[in-house]
């Protein structure tokens, strides 16, 4: 090799030690990495990290409520380096004192799709309207049932979650309740609710659920779902008692497969909301903090919108092959 080509080498390899000096890292924490709404979510994280030049770790809880697999995976991302840390908790209380540690090092920490508890634990929240989702098919619903009496079976998540709770009142609010806002503390209850029951977002469970709610209550004209797994294992049940065609289901998530049931006439509407673009903007603040100091902050709306093919006067909303378009999972 003559001298000219050892200083080229030397020359390349120090250009890419600079590049990669220069090289952002970021980190996404997911709840899990098999739920279609998270793989959609690494996705978006990927695309948007190679768009901008950085280097993205990955790593999700073993199962929903695996907190000391995301404090771990906090803990790794800080020691190889991370400036941002995106996290979607799966204890948005006991991932805290991790996230304090984080930011004492120096790392942004933003949380996804749910806030920690308390949400200014973490530098920023970009997430779904979870209230606002809920309006939407409420308002769908009323406009739906036209004055009509309504008996409704709730099928929420489980006790306490900051998300099952807005999208919960969101709902009741749309439909018209008064007395209930954003703020409500608490699943909200109304008159016409007539059943509640947690569904865990599961469609086993939420079969169980509404099996349970039409013994107590034969008469359930509609029914909200915390997801659209729950609808589908409502709409199962209502369907083993042939009381499917008599039922309205409304529901959040906008996945496709829930998309298709919307298509399909098993789910009358759903407030779709959007992972992919949720973790595209938490990495491009992320590689934002790392290049320029400059720290995201507050609450950023991700989006969402009502997907039906069956529009209501006064209601806002896009057809299924918008949805479809946009949707997330297989």
């Amino acid at each position: 090799m003559n001298v000219k080509q050892c200083l080229a080498l030397a020359i390349l390899a120090a250009t890419s030690s600079v590049a990669m000096a220069d090289e952002p890292i970021v980190g996404l924490i997911t709840k899990t990495d098999t739920n279609p709404f998270f793989v959609k979510m690494k996705e978006g994280a990927q695309q948007r990290a190679k768009l901008k030049g950085a280097k993205l770790l990955t790593a999700a809880g073993r199962a929903d409520g695996d907190n000391a697999g995301q404090v771990t995976a906090i803990e790794n991302m800080v020691a190889a380096g991370a400036k941002a840390i995106m996290i979607t908790p799966n204890d948005s209380k006991a991932i805290v004192p991790a996230i304090k540690k984080a930011r004492a090092a120096g790392v942004l920490v933003i949380a996804l799709d749910s806030p920690t508890e308390p949400q200014d634990a973490t530098d920023a929240l970009f997430a779904t309207d979870n209230y606002k989702a809920g309006t939407l098919i409420g308002q769908y619903a009323k406009a739906a049932f036209a004055g009509k009496p309504a008996k409704i079976a709730m099928l929420d998540l489980f006790p306490g979650h900051p998300v099952g709770i807005a999208r919960h009142n969101g709902f009741l609010a749309g439909f018209g309740a008064p007395g209930i806002s954003a703020k409500t503390v608490g699943p909200a209850k109304t008159a016409d609710v007539v059943c509640m029951a947690d569904s865990f977002g599961d469609q086993g469970k939420g079969q169980t659920a509404m099996e349970n709610c039409l013994q107590k209550n034969p008469d359930i004209n509609l029914v909200y779902t915390i997801n659209e797994p729950a609808a589908a294992g409502a709409y199962k049940a209502l369907k083993a008692l042939g009381k499917e065609k008599n039922v309205m289901i409304v529901s959040v998530d906008g996945g496709c497969a829930g998309v298709r049931d919307v298509k399909a006439g098993v789910i009358a509407a759903t407030s779709q909301q959007y992972p992919l673009n949720m973790a595209g903007l938490g990495v491009e603040a992320g590689v934002e903090y790392a290049k320029n100091g400059k720290k995201a902050s507050g609450y950023v709306d991700t989006g969402v919108t009502l997907i039906s093919d069956k529009q209501q006067p006064g209601v806002e909303s896009r057809d299924t092959a918008f949805g479809l378009n946009a949707c997330w999972g297989k």
